[in-house]
C-alpha cells in the first residue's frame, strides 16, 4: 500500500467520522485508530431493510388520543430489549405461538434478536394469546407490546 492509498483511507475515516478502520489484504493488515477526545460520540444503529413508510403528520390540535394500556381483561407481553422480532427459530419452522394458543409461564412465544444474539422470550404468565401485535422481522423497541394475553 502506498502513501496515496493510506491518505485515502484517512480521508474515508474523516468523511464518515470513523474512530477505527481495519483493512486486511492477503498477508497485510492495516489498522488505523483515532485518539478519542472524550467529546460526544454517536454510534449509528443498523437500519431496517426495505422501504421506509412515512406516516402522515397530524396537526397538533387534532392529536390522537393516548393509549392507557392493553384492552380490559388482557395483559401485554412486552419486549425486554430493542431488536428484531421473530415468531419462529427459522423460516421453515412453525411459529412458537399463534392467536388462540394456551401458554404457561415457561412457554417460549418468540425470539428477539439483538446484536446477533437470539433471545427466547417466555410468556411469564398463564393464559390464551388473544392478539399478536408485531409482524415477523419487525424491529421492536424496549417495552413495546408484542402479544396480548387473556390470563387464566
Amino acid at each position: 500500500m502506498d502513501m496515496d492509498e493510506l491518505h485515502q483511507l484517512i480521508e474515508l475515516m474523516n468523511e464518515n467520522e470513523l474512530l477505527e478502520l481495519e483493512l486486511v489484504e492477503d498477508s497485510k493488515k492495516i489498522r488505523l485508530k483515532k485518539k478519542y477526545d472524550g467529546g460526544p460520540r454517536v454510534i449509528a444503529a443498523p437500519m431496517a431493510a426495505g422501504p421506509v413508510a412515512q406516516a402522515p403528520v397530524a396537526a397538533p390540535a387534532a392529536a390522537a388520543p393516548t393509549e392507557s394500556g392493553p384492552p380490559a381483561g388482557t395483559v401485554a407481553i412486552k419486549s425486554p430489549m430493542v431488536g428484531t422480532f421473530y415468531r419462529s427459530s427459522n423460516p421453515e419452522s412453525p411459529p412458537y405461538a399463534d392467536e388462540g394458543d394456551q401458554v404457561s409461564a415457561d412457554t417460549t412465544v418468540c425470539i428477539v434478536e439483538a446484536m446477533k444474539v437470539f433471545n427466547e422470550i417466555k410468556a411469564e404468565m398463564e393464559g390464551t394469546i388473544v392478539s399478536i401485535l408485531v409482524e415477523n422481522g419487525q424491529t421492536v423497541e424496549y417495552g413495546q407490546p408484542m402479544f396480548l394475553v387473556k390470563p387464566n
